[in-house]
């Protein structure tokens, strides 16, 4: 425990102020933790890192996340796709099209959750820290809640330790700091749509942890990585964000 809250706190420290300033560290930032996050992937999936199918997916995910216009993203990933399937040739199939499947997923899944973290980023500083109260208070909720009161296994399979009670107290312990948040700071157009859109986000938060964690059961590891000692990797700390931060970027979008 006491390793975790060391970490914790000069991960906060580094991360924190970045986020508040924005601008091209606060890009620079994203690009480092995507790039984190994809490496622990192809770990994962054990890859050399040195592979033609590694170069192609970093370069793919590089240029993803630099926040085009016209969606030249999505040419970008085309572009890298077609490459990866030419080289299931090239390879006689040792590279095969399950492992293209994979190293495209792997660059959507990063790519797009830390391109949103971005584009929230650029709709103003109190999106991003909505985002992370969010996530906060229900990770929090939903390990006290369900410490005390859990009784029905969520997903056994999948994360034993979590449960049905557990996963409702953090719905409502977000509802509870978010409302909180929006009293000291008000930044919604609606509190009824922020409530909406808060359950909404936090059971996608959720998941995406629940998403992280059939990972890793499939993979056999413990940690997506050790970057961060008490933590695990950069997906360990950022799975529920990857989740949340696309729909919050589409609900401002439609807002």
């Amino acid at each position: 425990m006491k390793q975790r809250i060391v970490t914790a706190v000069i991960a906060a420290s580094v991360f924190l102020p970045i986020v508040i300033y924005g601008r091209w560290p606060f890009l620079v930032l994203t690009y480092i933790l995507a790039t984190v996050g994809l490496f622990e992937l192809i770990r994962m999936k054990r890859i050399s890192l040195f592979s033609f199918p590694s170069i192609v997916s970093f370069l793919t995910l590089w240029l993803f996340l630099y926040p085009y216009e016209h969606m030249i993203n999505i040419w970008i990933l085309v572009v890298g796709l077609f490459l990866l399937l030419i080289y299931t040739v090239i390879s006689k199939n040792a590279f095969t099209f399950d492992d293209v499947a994979f190293m495209i997923v792997a660059v959507l899944y990063v790519g797009v959750g830390f391109y949103s973290f971005v584009q929230v980023r650029e709709a103003g500083l109190s999106y991003i820290f909505y985002a992370l109260f969010l996530i906060w208070a229900t990770d929090s909720g939903a390990y006290f809640v369900g410490r005390a009161f859990g009784k029905r296994k969520l997903w056994e399979h999948i994360s034993p330790n979590k449960t049905v009670e557990g996963a409702i107290g953090g719905v409502l312990c977000a509802l509870v700091v978010v409302s909180v948040y929006e009293w000291l700071s008000p930044f919604a157009p609606s509190f009824l749509m922020l409530l909406i859109a808060t359950v909404i986000l936090s059971v996608f938060g959720q998941l995406g942890d629940l998403v992280e964690s059939a990972f890793k059961r499939h993979y056999g590891v413990k940690d997506s990585g050790a970057i961060l000692p008490g933590h695990g990797g950069i997906l360990d700390r950022f799975d529920s964000l990857l989740f949340v931060l696309p729909i919050l970027h589409l609900f401002y979008l439609i807002a």
